[in-house]
Parts: structure tokens; C-alpha cells; sequence
């Protein structure tokens, strides 16, 4: 079967044109409803079912777009936003694709607009053909910022299917990916009192209280990593990172007030809500001796650890397709929230994370004709 490459630019170039930044930063934040418009009308005319879902009146929506009918068959899911931009670093316009050197460079090629043309020409063949199982595509919003997306499916379900697997078309270089960590992004504030530096005792420093807690922090690190170990991670451990802090406003006066921000990346097995639990726990006793209030927030809601097992189905047909072993990942994805639907699922897509989330973000061409072959294959085999 032939790679129609000018078809697959196309789409590709159109879907690089529409801006859909989504931030947590305001000024940043876009809708992604034209993205979503121009894949349902792409879809229909290809002759799925296309359900666009808004989210509440953000101005960000879903889609599900199907063939055929009944229970199991395949959902291959991307999202439609993209991270926010350096203009200035970049060779070329963002929204413009551009091909150097057989790549196709623009904002959001590899990290994911261009696994959802892949779908569009791997399903092609089989229009004609009646489809034993269903094949959905879901095309989500705000991955790159709250999940918003992924999550609304994740409670409400894919009305009329209960699909039995699904592959995430980030870009893992058409390797498998079984397993990735979870990700906690928190923030703690420290209410002291402000005071001239003098006399401690006209203040309380809320940057006095705030060393003790990151200390806390750090012992906390140091436990988690003693007690979980995965050997097929890269990084073993699970990781805290100290991210930011801010507090005070010159050295003559004592500090009122602090906030630290902070992320977690946590090992298939452990539980996000556990650890936020665990955290409120020690840090209470700092706030009751030093007398200050503290505060735990979360920055965003945060993604669950993902694992599939070796041995799943789904696993172990992709690493045939592939040739390839099922590998881990650091970084997080909607794969929880698939799972969450009651489906095996497998993260597999073109293109390097390495080239995501930075100027001059590129998709090799080389590698989209072998993702077109790997999506027919799975089409075969889990809906025809």
C-alpha cells in the first residue's frame, strides 16, 4: 500500500496553521476548537461518526470520531494543543510547515498534530470495508497544561462503545511505551508575620519556616527513594525537584511570607492522593512550632503513574509491529486516563520527545510512512 506524502503535508501544514496554545499563564492560553473543527470535518468526510464535546464555556472541546459499531475494536488518541512558543528562536514562522532536510519543522508537528494525519491515511484502505469492531479517534484539549480533556473522558465515558484498546500517538520514536511516572506539582506557602530585622521578635520569618520545610522535603525524597525502585526506568527512583521559591522583599525586614513550588515524579505503584496526604502530615508539626500558618496547594490537578504489563496483549502485538521492546518513559501522558475506560493501552507515535516543547520542533519524514504501516496493522487486527 502506497504513503501518500502530499496528502499527509497537507493535512499537516493545515493543522500547523491553526494556533492552540494551551497555559496555565493567561496571556497564553488559547481554544482549540478550530483544531477540533477541522479534524471532525476531515473525519466526516472520510465517513465517521464525529461527536465534538465541549468543555463547559472555556472554548476548549473534544471529539470522538468512529467507524462502526458495537463493543471493543481500537481508539487512537492524540490531543490537539501544543506549549507556547520563543518566536524569536525559531528559523522559521511556527505556524508555517516547513521541510529542510527531510523533516517537517513547525510548532506542534512531532508533539502531536502529526499522528492525527497518519490516522488519516493508514485508515483509507479499509473505507469499503465493514469494520467488525469499532476504530474511534479522540482528539483532546489542554494535555500540555490541566488534561482537561483526558479527564472529562475519563468520567464520563465514550457514549455508545466500550472500547478494548488503545494506542496514544505521542512521539516515542515507533517505540512501544508500556510504562511512564506520574507527575505531582504542588506549592506551599508560609504565613509568618513582617517585621523590622532589628528585633526577631516584632516578626515571625516565614523564610526560617519554609528551610525547615524543605528540609522535610528532602528527608521525604530521600525515604521514597530508599523504599521504591523500578529497574526499567531510566531514573529508578521516584524524584522531587525543588522548583521555585519566592518570599520577602528586602533584607532589612523580616519575611511574611513564602511560597515554595515544587514537582514530584512518582513510580508506576504509588498513588498520588497517598503522597499529598503524607506531605499535609509532615508538615503540620512545622507550622504548630513555629507558629506559622502553611498551606499546601496543588498547581494542577496532576497525572496518576501508568503501567501496562509485559505480557499484555496489546504489548506484546506492538512489539512485533515494531520490531521493537516495550520501553519507559519520564515523562507523563493521557495513558491513565485510557486506562481509567477500562482499556490495555500503549503509548506508540512518530517522531523524538527530544524534539518536543523547544524552537524548530521537526517530525522526520522517514518515520511516518512506517507509523501509517503500524496503524494499518492494528486496524486489521483489532477492528477488521
Amino acid at each position: 500500500m502506497s504513503f501518500d506524502s502530499k496528502g499527509y503535508i497537507n493535512h499537516l501544514q493545515q493543522l500547523v496553521a491553526i494556533p492552540s496554545v494551551s497555559c496555565g499563564l493567561p496571556e497564553w492560553d488559547m481554544s482549540n476548537q478550530k483544531v477540533i473543527d477541522y479534524l471532525a470535518n476531515v473525519f466526516g468526510d472520510l465517513g465517521f461518526n464525529t461527536r465534538v464535546l465541549p468543555l463547559g464555556e472555556s472554548g476548549k472541546a473534544n471529539l470522538i470520531a468512529s467507524l462502526g459499531t458495537g463493543d471493543g475494536g481500537l481508539v487512537l488518541a492524540g490531543h490537539s494543543d501544543t506549549v507556547p512558543y520563543d518566536a524569536n528562536r525559531w528559523q522559521s514562522d511556527p505556524f508555517q510547515l516547513n521541510e529542510r532536510d527531510g523533516k517537517l519543522y513547525g510548532l506542534g508537528a512531532t508533539d502531536m498534530k502529526g499522528f492525527f494525519p497518519v490516522i488519516m491515511a493508514a485508515v483509507k484502505p479499509y473505507l469499503d470495508k465493514p469494520f467488525k469492531h469499532p476504530l474511534i479517534v479522540l482528539a483532546t484539549a489542554d494535555e500540555e497544561s490541566s488534561m482537561s480533556g483526558a479527564r472529562a473522558l475519563a468520567q464520563e465515558g465514550i457514549a455508545g462503545f466500550k472500547p478494548r484498546y488503545a494506542v496514544i500517538g505521542e512521539p516515542t520514536g515507533l517505540v512501544p511505551i508500556r510504562a511512564h511516572k506520574g507527575i505531582m506539582m504542588e506549592a506551599i506557602r508560609v504565613r509568618g508575620k513582617s517585621g523590622h530585622s532589628s528585633n526577631p521578635a516584632l516578626g515571625n520569618n516565614a523564610l526560617e519556616a519554609m528551610n525547615q520545610v524543605m528540609s522535610s522535603l528532602l528527608q521525604l525524597r530521600s525515604e521514597l527513594q530508599l523504599k521504591y525502585r523500578d529497574p526499567g526506568f531510566a531514573v529508578q527512583t521516584p524524584t522531587l525537584n525543588l522548583g521555585c521559591i519566592h518570599g520577602g522583599d528586602g533584607a532589612n525586614r523580616i519575611c511574611g511570607e513564602c511560597e515554595l513550588h515544587f514537582d514530584l515524579r512518582l513510580l508506576p505503584g504509588m498513588d498520588n492522593d497517598d503522597l499529598r496526604a503524607t506531605i499535609h502530615q509532615r508538615l503540620q508539626p512545622i507550622a504548630e512550632i513555629s507558629g506559622t500558618d502553611i498551606v499546601f496547594s496543588s498547581l494542577f490537578d496532576g497525572v496518576d503513574p501508568f503501567g501496562e504489563a509485559e505480557n499484555a496483549e496489546l504489548v506484546k502485538v506492538c512489539e512485533e509491529l515494531t520490531g521493537n521492546r516495550a520501553d519507559t518513559v519520564a515523562f507523563a501522558t493521557e495513558a491513565p486516563f485510557m486506562q481509567q475506560l477500562g482499556m490495555q493501552t500503549l503509548i506508540l507515535g512518530p517522531g523524538s520527545i527530544n524534539q518536543a516543547h523547544q524552537p524548530d520542533e521537526f517530525i522526520p519524514l522517514d518515520q511516518i510512512e512506517p507509523a501509517i504501516n503500524i496503524v494499518r496493522r492494528l486496524i486489521e487486527k483489532y477492528c477488521l
